[in-house]
């Protein structure tokens, strides 16, 4: 280190900054966010061409339709992208890497490529795709929000991988011809439904800037709010794909562990392995993260990751699903749901409550069948999840500190007199999370005989977090989508509505549960206008119906909530 820990942080701060073009600075001082919460829609288009609103308001799948035929060049996508990513980061501090410069190189690479073969180089051909900042690129720096990390490779000096690396995900990505141009802050630990750390601060949520983004991949999930990527990739070992999809209204994917490669890049606690870390896309489209999910299959990422299994795309099963939708609209008892609108541990707010309820009169309208859903107590899997996440004291999150000596946020919970735990006793830990994950499948399996279809029920709905985007420091419960990180389901948060302070009120008889959680901590005026998103689980491998569900019931739930 050349100076203090905030001096690092903040020079880095400067030198991300200092790479947007001069001709896409924002004056400063923005209006405050008491006096201008939402920087979505028309705020941020004032300062974007006709062009580029065009482009950037297009979801994936039109894109590569026009790049890959030649509609658009790579290069007039790639900087529109370029644009409004560098507009995003200055509303709300969502970037931490930007190396725009190598993307319109790359662009202009692609281009000269279809100009002479008459052909995209892959089904991604042109499409600017963002990275959470987990993801090592070949000349551009990896801190995972660690000033420690600053000039470094994962925190070792001189180490030569810290220009030479690139993750096995990116490989691939760059194969399939997308354009990679930005990566995306994160909390510093990632272990955080908040995204803040001491080199980029707060990252805020552009629909309401008093409340947060989410985290961990919470620059990803401002980031694609703002239009400023049409799709990009994160990690979840807790919720950190899912709540920000969630708390930014998006559709964001947690597949089962194995599906899309882990190889090469960072990550907390590298080798715990109880519960994995898993990479999932987000993005404003249901068929947006098929387009990238199966994309990156299409690598067949199990020949150079060796946890990823061999398992490629099964159009089989989405014909399958298909089938059963096609069914559903003359046959109600084809399609079945659970729905849990409590987990018996930490109470809902007035939103999530009211999300749940659109869901539930959109699956009867469709004539779904929709059972109460009452799985194995979710409490025991919140504490197996919390132990899991703490085995080693603590010790990786304190080296990493130390590295600077920085201090670490409100939000980032790191156990104090943490106990490393001894390896018979993460043995019993195993063996008590494959005792549970028995139990659940059981549980499910049961449902068969209350479905009226003759099957289990194929998927459940649940919150994705107890709140809407949340007030900065308030993100205190994830059980809500860590369990689904215990079982290693396949889940995807939707987007259906946002809190309305007129009619997602206070009532008036506030009390606590039998736990003795408070149910309403929540103030109406301060969550007016923040994005509402509800999880659909499934079991485990099951993303392409997860995918084509979500695809079908989030348009028909947009359509019943609006």
């Amino acid at each position: 280190m050349t100076g203090t820990w905030r001096e690092e942080g903040e020079a880095k701060r400067q030198s991300t900054l200092k790479l947007i073009p001069s001709k896409w600075r924002l004056e400063d001082p923005f209006p405050p966010a008491t006096e201008l919460r939402d920087v979505t829609g028309d705020y941020i288009r004032q300062f974007l061409t006709a062009r580029e609103i065009e482009i950037t308001e297009r979801d994936a799948v039109d894109i590569v339709s026009r790049t890959t035929t030649g509609t658009w060049t790579a290069l007039e996508v790639t900087e529109a992208f370029c644009h409004r990513a560098a507009l995003a980061h200055q509303l709300v501090r969502c970037l931490h890497e930007i190396f725009f410069d190598a993307a319109i190189e790359d662009a202009k690479r692609q281009d000269e490529y279809f100009a002479k073969h008459k052909a995209p180089i892959g089904p991604l051909h042109g499409l600017p795709v963002s990275l959470k900042d987990q993801f090592h690129i070949k000349g551009v720096e990896t801190t995972m929000g660690y000033v420690g990390w600053v000039n470094t490779f994962e925190g070792r000096p001189n180490d030569p991988r810290s220009k030479t690396e690139e993750s096995e995900l990116v490989r691939e990505l760059r194969s399939l011809g997308a354009i990679l141009y930005c990566k995306t802050s994160v909390p510093s630990t990632l272990m955080s439904g908040e995204t803040v750390n001491n080199i980029i601060g707060y990252t805020w949520n552009p629909k309401n800037r008093l409340l947060s983004s989410g985290g961990s991949s919470g620059g990803e999930g401002a980031l694609i709010a703002l239009r400023g990527s049409p799709g990009g990739f994160g990690t979840d070992i807790g919720g950190s794909v899912r709540i920000p999809a969630a708390f930014n209204g998006l559709y964001g994917l947690r597949p089962s562990a194995g599906r899309i490669p882990y190889q090469g890049a960072a990550n907390s606690m590298d080798g715990q392995g109880t519960i994995l870390s898993v990479i999932g896309p987000l993005a404003p489209t249901a068929r947006s993260l098929t387009l990238l999910f199966k994309a990156v299959l299409q690598q067949q990422p199990w020949l150079h990751d060796p946890l990823a299994f061999e398992l490629p795309w099964r159009d089989e099963i989405v014909e399958n699903t298909k089938a059963l939708i096609a069914k559903s609209q003359t046959d109600p008892s084809t399609l079945s749901f659970g729905l849990m609108k409590y987990d018996g541990v930490y109470p809902i707010h007035p939103p999530i409550a009211r999300g749940l309820d659109i869901v539930e009169k959109t699956l009867q309208r469709l004539g779904c069948r929709v059972i109460e859903w009452k799985p194995p107590a979710h409490s025991k899997a919140v504490e197996l999840a919390r132990v899991i996440y703490e085995m080693d004291g603590g010790l990786d999150f304190k080296y990493q500190f130390g590295l600077s000596g920085e201090s670490q946020a409100a939000q980032v919970i790191v156990p104090e007199n943490g106990t490393e735990l001894k390896a018979s006793e993460i043995a019993a830990l195993n063996v008590a999370k494959r005792e549970y994950q028995k139990e659940y499948i059981d549980y499910w399996s049961s449902t068969a005989e209350l479905t009226g279809t003759g099957r289990p029920v194929d998927a459940f709905f649940c919150p994705a977090a107890p709140h809407a985007a949340v007030i900065p420091t308030q993100y205190k419960y994830v059980g809500y989508s860590a369990f689904v990180n215990l079982l290693d389901y396949t889940s995807i948060s939707l987007p259906v509505n946002f809190a309305d302070k007129k009619i997602d009120v206070r009532p008036a008889d506030c009390q606590s549960d039998d736990t003795g959680n408070i149910q309403w901590d929540y103030d109406a005026e301060t969550y007016d206008g923040a994005p509402v998103g509800i999880q659909l689980v499934g079991r485990r491998f099951s993303e392409e119906k997860i995918l084509t569900l979500a695809e079908y019931l989030g348009g028909e739930i947009a359509r019943y909530g609006n």
